[in-house]
């Protein structure tokens, strides 16, 4: 097997709403949105979306751009796990690790949609997390979000990479791993080969106010993976391995984005696919927003995923504006 993600799956349901105000800071960010409490409020209209998810989502891209994919995850024996099921098969998506309890169901996310970005109401359900037993290495492991009842698998996985020197591991933290904090993360940062996340998310694993690319980069190589991917929104995505710092801008988008759910793990786990199939960091960096770009033109994190051949179409025909530059 080429790529195996790991982490959880849910269903999104994704609700359009039509009525709802926008606040932001002076810089434009740190935005809220707020609705009429205790009233009606109209939405545009609903639908469920199966098989997603930070690691799931990394799974589907994979798949779609030629690697052989699978999954390792917990659903429940219910309604929404069986169409799960039926979303990985459909992407040819290898699902023999993912596990039915019977006693906790599949986990239900409900995304507050307006305009084009979106609120995600989220419970992880409390599943039993081990590491699978007669699992073949792969030659990536790709890790994001799990709940937080996880705290005995990370050493697990920790102990299985010691065994197996030859799978790769690409760690896209999740808003619990992020929570536990670097310290009792550590022994996993230091095994990494590949670290994603937002700009965000990398001053939270840090401990860190406001602060600056090159600044994050370096703290964050400071854990010990060999090369870290931060992404910032329209900013572009910015990467180091130690030697050398890039900076890739967005991908243009043919249209205004649609929804943003899964920019963010369409890039990184499009870096990691490339990085896979052993291209340079500078040309890995410049495939990540193309996948992003397609994700944000259609409903949820995987409809608009992108095979390798239309992929490698948009870089041949991208805008002599999309490169990649030292930072």
């Amino acid at each position: 097997m080429d790529f195996i993600a790991i982490g959880d799956t849910t269903v999104d349901e994704f609700i359009r709403l039509k009525e709802a105000e926008v606040a932001c800071d002076s810089n434009n960010e740190n935005c809220t949105v707020s609705m009429k409490w205790g009233d009606k409020i109209p939405y545009d209209f609903s639908i469920v979306v199966p098989g997603v998810g930070n690691a799931a989502n990394a799974a589907v891209a994979a798949a779609r751009l030629g690697l052989s994919a699978g999954f390792v995850s917990n659903i429940g024996s219910d309604h929404y796990g069986e169409e799960v099921l039926a979303a990985f098969t459909r992407e040819g998506v290898d699902a023999t690790h993912v596990v039915k309890n019977s006693t906790i169901p599949t986990n239900h996310h409900y995304v507050l949609w307006y305009d084009s970005e979106r609120s995600i109401l989220i419970r992880h359900e409390p599943y039993p997390y081990a590491m699978p037993k007669e699992f073949s290495p792969p030659k990536w492991i790709y890790l994001s979000s799990i709940g937080e009842h996880a705290d005995t698998f990370y050493e697990e996985l920790v102990d299985w990479l010691h065994e197996h020197p030859e799978t790769k591991l690409a760690f896209q933290p999740g808003t619990f791993q992020i929570d536990m904090g670097k310290e009792k993360l550590a022994p996993l940062y230091a095994l990494t080969e590949l670290v994603a996340c937002n700009k965000e998310e990398a001053e939270r694993i840090l401990g860190l106010g406001e602060t600056d690319i090159k600044t994050l980069l370096e703290n964050m190589l400071s854990l010990g993976p060999k090369i870290v991917v931060i992404t910032d929104g329209t900013k572009g995505a910015y990467a180091s391995d130690g030697t050398q710092m890039l900076r890739v801008p967005m991908y243009p988008d043919p249209r205004p984005p649609y929804d943003r759910t899964g920019a963010g793990d369409a890039c990184t786990a499009t870096v990691t696919v490339a990085l896979s199939l052993g291209l340079p960091l500078a040309e890995a960096l410049r495939w990540g927003p193309v996948n992003a770009m397609s994700v944000v033109q259609e409903i949820g994190a995987q409809k608009g995923l992108l095979s390798r051949d239309a992929l490698e179409k948009l870089l041949a025909d991208a805008p002599t504006t999309y490169t990649v530059s030292p930072l």
